[in-house]
Formats: C-alpha cells, structure tokens, sequence
C-alpha cells in the first residue's frame, strides 16, 4: 500500500511552520493521532517554496479541491483545514486526518492513497482545485 510520503510534494514554507507547530502541540499535548509521524516525515521531506512561488495546481492548506474515487468516478469538493475547522459533512477535511496527510501537496492528476483510521484502504484523485489561497493573492491564509 502506498503511502501519504510515496509522492514528491511541494509545500509552502507557511504551511511548514503551521503544520510543525501544530504537531508539536498536539504531541505536547499528548492528543497527537497515530499518523503524526508520518505527517512529520512528509513536511520534513518535501520541497518548501515561498507561498508566492507555490503552483496553482498544488494542494495547500486552505485549498478546495475536486476529487474523484477512481474505481466510481464519483465526484466531490474538499477543503484541506486545520482542525478547530474540520467538519467531514460539509467537506472540510483536516491535516491530522489520515486523508487529510494524503492530500497536501499533491498536484491535479495525482492520487491521494492513505490508510483509514479503521484499517481500511482509501484513495481519491485530484481533479481540479476549486480554489488555493495562493492563487487568489492570499499567502498569508
């Protein structure tokens, strides 16, 4: 099974320092979910560009995004958050999720593997992204 470091990603320095401090109060916390290491490992190893110089294609935080089941073809909108923001029913996916780790940095086409929480296997494609705050001039968000 392929995992949520498998694929190359690009992060913005922002999104780095966020997540890093946000895993380093989870784990202070003693609140830190299974996959934190594996959330560490892919910050740590991918590529960190100024949000200025990030790709319009790529998944930042904030970003929502089109995916699809590639064995359905089935369609939905994502956003990528923070947790305080996570709401599975309206589609707001946090970074501590499983899929959520999967998501970040991917480029349009890629496929976001990840292991469920119930042992269970997920994967979705990236169709389109919908909207990234960098795109639209925010490198702040």
């Amino acid at each position: 099974m392929s995992s949520a470091t498998d694929l190359h990603r690009t992060i913005t320095d922002l999104d780095h320092v966020r997540i890093f401090n946000l895993l380093r109060r989870q784990t202070a916390a003693g609140g830190a979910p299974q996959h934190v290491e594996e959330l560490a490992e892919l910050i740590d190893a991918a590529d960190q560009v100024r949000p200025q110089e990030i790709g319009a294609d790529v998944v930042t935080m904030q970003t929502k995004l089109r995916v699809a089941e590639p064995a359905t073809g089935a369609e939905r909108s994502v956003t990528l958050c923070y947790p305080p923001e996570a709401d599975a029913a309206r589609g707001m996916i946090s970074i501590l999720s499983p899929l959520g780790t999967s998501l970040l940095g991917l480029k349009v086409g890629e496929v976001a593997r990840w292991q469920g929480v119930d042992g269970k296997p997920g994967e979705l494609e990236v169709k389109a992204i919908e909207f990234q705050p960098e795109a639209s001039g925010d490198y702040t968000a």
